[in-house]
């Protein structure tokens, strides 16, 4: 079995929403790359990382971070939240991400997922569906 810590960014701080709802948020560090070094000393092989402001945004925000957390450990690192074109993905790998996560985009668009693992293959891109309360959740 493989366990993928997670680090959730918003405003580019590690934070936690209470049941999905951004307006409850607790603020866990203000350096998340310090959080992503920590799971990787406690043993993590595989890091989850979710632009929360991206999800929202349709686009993502909080590239620097994700930049510094890519920079700071050695373990591969896979981003969701906000990736929604060829050019996201393009931006995301660009930063060392290893794995991007479709989300909206696969459910409104499954042949864009298709036409991404054929271009950046299928170790790269994941298709990554959120529910709340039995369905399918979309656009944050």
């Amino acid at each position: 079995m493989q366990l993928y810590p997670a680090i959730d960014l918003k405003d580019g701080q590690c934070v936690r929403l209470k049941q999905g709802e951004f307006k409850e948020i607790t603020v866990y560090s203000h350096k998340p790359e310090e959080v992503a070094a920590l799971w990787q000393s406690q043993g993590a092989t595989f890091l989850h990382l979710v632009d929360l402001d991206g999800a929202l945004a349709g686009r993502s925000v909080n590239d620097k971070v994700i930049k510094k957390i890519a920079d700071t450990v050695s373990i591969p690192i896979e981003i969701g939240g906000g990736i929604r074109s060829e050019e996201a993905i393009e931006s995301m790998l660009s930063l060392g991400v290893a794995r991007v996560i479709i989300g909206t985009k696969a459910v409104e668009n499954p042949e864009f997922i298709r036409d991404m693992v054929k271009k950046f293959g299928q170790d790269r891109i994941v298709a990554g569906v959120d529910a709340k309360d039995g369905m399918v959740a979309v656009e944050g």
